[in-house]
């Protein structure tokens, strides 16, 4: 079963995806958060063609494990995914998953407009991975 991640962010929402195992992430691309109606629309597409299972929304957790104001923003987006689609909706922590995806894509020299474009897929990546490899085998 294929495992779709989102890292939900204001403007961009990254988005990754497993193999049909279940064992490897792969970023996939980033949908435009507003319209909600067009990131629906295309999240919609992608559940179809890729068959997954399961989304996996990432939630941000302050570093002490507490919850604040952006964690409230994305249960209101999961509570609308739930409205949506009929697949498990369900979160992981996804605390300095961009961090780690920015300091990937500098080592790997990539610059600038190219780095921002694809920071919110990787670290969308980056989270499905964490989630993959915490399962049991």
């Amino acid at each position: 079963m294929r495992t779709l991640a989102l890292d939900h962010g204001t403007v961009r929402i990254g988005v990754a995806v497993s193999d049909e195992l279940g064992m490897i992430a792969h970023p996939l691309e980033f949908i435009p958060a507003e319209p909600l109606a067009g990131f629906l629309e295309r999240l919609k597409k992608l559940v179809a063609e890729r068959e997954v299972g399961r989304v996996l929304v990432g939630m941000p957790r302050n570093m002490d494990g507490s919850y604040g104001p952006a964690a409230e923003k994305v249960n209101e987006f999961v509570r609308q995914l739930r409205e949506t689609f009929s697949v498990p909706i369900q979160t992981w922590d996804e605390r300095l998953t961009s961090v780690q995806a920015q300091r990937m894509l500098r080592e790997a020299a990539v610059k600038g407009a190219k780095q921002r474009k694809k920071v919110d897929q990787m670290a969308a990546a980056i989270l499905l991975q964490s989630y993959l490899d915490a399962q049991p085998s």
